[in-house]
């Protein structure tokens, strides 16, 4: 499957929208309360962020998104931090990987020098291993960080990547 990649636009929202709700809803790979209201998401994934991009098919379907901000103010801004959602439907085609692929070029066109994951759960194994095999490495663990809904707590990674040549 050829995944485009191309910027958010808001006539994009009433598709994005479901997708993010309902990975959020599952609350099993990202923080956000799986009762986080319609703008908050919007306000985190499109309003906060330095870019959001939608991965698409051939036809224009979306198939997932990503953002990109800086990791953090002043003097930590040259670290990138983004995060991925890919639609159920469209897992396993190399959605994420080609994104992540895409963040990493576009975090180095925006000036990063490196990007960092904050919060990979450890139990999101799929995610870890990309991000792995993708160059990213494990640089910490946070102990029982998050509850998982059917885990319990379990570990949180700090993953990062050197992007500067």
């Amino acid at each position: 499957m050829e995944v485009l990649i191309r910027p958010f636009e808001q006539s994009d929202w009433p598709t994005l929208w479901p997708i993010l709700r309902a990975t959020f809803a599952k609350g099993d790979t990202y923080t956000f309360s799986p009762n986080a209201t319609e703008q908050e998401i919007s306000d985190a994934w499109v309003k906060a962020p330095k870019a959001t991009f939608v991965a698409c098919d051939q036809s224009g379907q979306i198939l997932g998104t990503y953002y990109i901000k800086a990791n953090q103010s002043g003097h930590g801004d040259h670290v990138s931090n983004c995060g991925f959602v890919v639609s159920e439907l469209a897992r396993g085609y190399g959605v994420a990987s080609t994104m992540c692929q895409h963040a990493q070029s576009t975090a180095v066109k925006l000036g990063f020098l490196a990007m960092q994951f904050n919060f990979v759960v450890s139990t999101n194994s799929g995610a870890v291993r990309l991000w792995q095999k993708l160059g990213f490495d494990v640089v910490g663990t946070l102990p029982q960080a998050f509850r998982h809904p059917q885990h319990g707590l379990v570990d949180a990674y700090v993953m990062y990547k050197w992007l500067a040549i």
